[in-house]
């Protein structure tokens, strides 16, 4: 009778296992996806090696979030419309990789850059100053990237400090804004008219960011279709600042659990 027990409370164990695992890949599939910060585009507010869940609803299913291999359908459905201020994922118009930028335009708005400052439909975002981003300058992730900065540094292991501000966009949203060097190639822009159905995004690493300011004849993404937006990043699950997940030394606690502003 022990030994039945025994082997009853094994499979009972295993049952458990499997559905537990069964409704974890069910929840993945339906309601989030898993994505891994590979660049420095979205500093500060995203760092390389921070990991954190798509919202796949937050906008319904489209044929990229869509939780089936084959979607019936093109366009979006169940979903809302992006808002101004959200950081989205998004499917390349062309290369078919998944970007994650901040939404600045939406359609009809006119988006323009001059001297480093970003005018939606005229108006300029206010700009406020705020202490200086500062990270060592060290390799980062897995591809190992050195950091940009806006001081020079003596060497590895300094501090690489970049200019910061806080933007305000014309919704009320407030979001940190790094500014490497002043006169870059997308400082200053011609007026942007964001089309019907598509959305002006940008990095918030303003002179690190292939985004909606370059076509993609040179590697930018320009106007991202509704339908190419897989989801919003709302909260940081986990961070490693090492070239490993596995090396716990170089984890950020620090980001565990954070929201995505």
């Amino acid at each position: 009778m022990a030994a039945e027990a025994k082997k009853d409370g094994i499979w009972e164990t295993v049952k458990t296992v499997v559905y537990a695992l069964l409704i974890a890949g069910v929840f993945r599939t339906l309601f989030f996806q898993p994505f891994w910060i590979p660049s420095g585009s979205m500093k500060d507010t995203l760092l390389i090696g921070d990991f954190l869940f798509v919202n796949k609803m937050a906008y319904g299913y489209s044929r990229y979030s869509c939780p089936f291999a084959m979607c019936p359908f093109s366009g979006r459905i169940l979903g809302s419309e992006p808002e101004r201020g959200d950081v989205v994922v998004f499917r390349h118009p062309v290369n078919n990789t998944d970007f994650i930028k901040r939404v600045i335009g939406l359609p009809g708005d006119t988006v323009q850059m001059r001297n480093g400052v970003l005018y939606i439909n005229g108006e300029a975002a206010p700009l406020e100053p705020a202490e200086p981003f500062v990270e060592p300058y060290d390799y980062q992730g897995p591809q190992r990237n050195l950091p940009r900065c806006s001081e020079q540094v003596v060497g590895i292991g300094g501090d690489c400090i970049v200019n910061r501000f806080i933007e305000t966009l014309p919704n009320g949203v407030e979001h940190y804004v790094l500014n490497i060097e002043d006169g870059s190639f997308a400082d200053n822009t011609p007026v942007f008219t964001v089309p019907e159905g598509q959305y002006f995004v940008m990095g918030d690493n303003r002179d690190n960011s292939q985004d909606s300011r370059f076509p993609r004849s040179i590697g930018g993404v320009g106007f991202v279709p509704y339908e190419n937006i897989i989801g919003r990043a709302d909260r940081i699950m986990f961070s490693s600042a090492g070239e490993r997940m596995v090396y716990f030394w170089t984890w950020r606690s620090d980001r565990f659990f954070r929201a995505v502003d």
